[in-house]
């Protein structure tokens, strides 16, 4: 499960010192069901899910930094962007597509925050060994994919201790019956049995405090997620009711509310990616299938094999738009997203072409485009005291950040205030 991405507004510019050495690096509002408003932005920093538009995501991405920056000539905040990808399983196409490509042009005009949640990653059973390895892998590939820590924090969840911190203080506020009506738990409860952990049950708190802890505004996210959004600005809300107002200022607080209520974000459509063995289900890492998905870091010889053996289906030509043909939909995004080409020129080129001519073309687009990705993190793997400094740089700001966050929830909880 990936974790959603949020903005919030800065008024400050960047005023964090970053490594000087440098890592290589690449290149309206509408109402949401039950009355909540939505943000309509082009930034598609969250999952990806969308239709079938797959260039819509990046040109979207594109138009969303060309206001972010019209806005910022206009004197406006900036926008902070808060991001990020579970260190299970490998980084995968639709992480990729439907998340850190576009984390990319949001550095343009953002105040950018990216980490790895490594605490989401643990509420089902691990290895603790794999756990490490794959969180440095996970920052690497971020930095390998064009995210540059001159423009961006980027950081390890765990080693910002203020995400456990307000997680129990919100978990403390917080009904049981709201946790036990989450879908996602009801879903895992059944598969794990009496093995689940309480962990996943209170997952959906330790994201409510990623989010507050920034004060986020808008969060972009996918449908899986939803629901974890609206539960964040329940916690949020009740929260501020609870202990914030008059009630905290009589106390002599700084009164008002204590968090900001985070608004969801819709995102681009079109840079989402189904699974190679089924059309009608989004690529995963939980799939047990390896072959269901591409990841970034396969080798040409995997990717060609998986792609080889992906699900097609009978009839003849290529097209998009058929609702009864959803994995040669997807076959045919995949390419265009690799490809660079527009929509219609994949239609074209595409049309007449049988599976056996189309599946080649698609693997080499495939390993074409991410190509410079790998020959990029294998330098910055390589180079674990650089890209160690670069994290613990992301971490020393995001605890700036969150701290301020922190010490309001405290406050506002009634303990007494730490003394140095």
């Amino acid at each position: 499960m990936r974790w959603a991405s949020g903005v919030a507004s800065s008024s400050s510019s960047r005023a964090h010192a970053h490594p000087s050495r440098a890592l290589p690096v690449g290149s309206g509002a509408g109402t949401l069901p039950g009355g909540r408003r939505a943000v309509r932005a082009g930034s598609g920093a969250g999952s990806g899910d969308g239709a079938t538009d797959a260039g819509a995501a990046s040109g979207s991405a594109s138009a969303a930094a060309a206001a972010a920056t019209a806005a910022a000539a206009a004197g406006e905040k900036k926008l902070r962007v808060l991001s990020g990808v579970q260190p299970t399983g490998s980084v995968h196409l639709g992480n990729y597509f439907g998340a850190i490509r576009q984390w990319v042009d949001l550095q343009e005009t953002h105040d950018p925050l990216y980490c790895v949640v490594d605490l989401h990653a643990i509420t089902m059973p691990h290895d603790p060994q794999e756990l490490r390895e794959s969180t440095l892998s996970s920052a690497a590939l971020y930095l390998a994919c064009g995210v540059d820590p001159e423009r961006s924090t980027v950081f390890v969840q765990s080693q910002v201790p203020q995400h456990a911190e307000l997680t129990w203080l919100l978990s403390c506020a917080t009904p049981l019956n709201w946790l036990e009506r989450m879908i996602q738990y009801k879903e895992k409860r059944v598969k794990q049995g009496e093995s689940v952990g309480t962990g996943l049950l209170g997952y959906p708190v330790l994201m409510a405090a990623d989010i507050l802890l920034y004060d986020t505004a808008v969060v972009p996210v996918g449908e899986d997620q939803r629901q974890h959004l609206e539960l964040a600005r329940d916690i949020a809300s009740s929260f501020n009711h609870v202990y914030g107002g008059r009630k905290w200022k009589k106390r002599g607080g700084r009164g008002g509310s204590v968090f900001r209520p985070p608004e969801a974000l819709v995102t681009a459509q079109g840079a989402r990616l189904m699974s190679l063995d089924d059309g009608r289900s989004k690529m995963s890492k939980s799939n047990p299938n390896e072959g269901s998905r591409v990841n970034v870091l396969d080798p040409p010889d995997v990717i060609a094999a998986k792609v080889k053996r992906c699900k097609s289906d009978a009839p003849v030509g290529i097209v998009f738009g058929d609702a009864e043909r959803p994995e040669c939909e997807n076959l045919l995004t995949l390419y265009q997203l690799c490809s660079g080409q527009t929509k219609e020129g994949v239609a074209a080129e595409c049309a007449s072409l049988s599976w056996g001519e189309f599946k080649p073309r698609l693997a080499d687009a495939i390993i074409s485009h991410l190509e410079p990705i790998q020959a990029r993190y294998a330098d910055i793997y390589a180079d674990k005291a650089a890209l160690h400094a670069v994290l613990n740089a992301g971490a020393d700001t995001a605890r700036e950040t969150a701290q301020a966050t922190l010490d309001r929830a405290r406050d506002a909880m009634g303990f007494v205030p730490p003394r140095f």
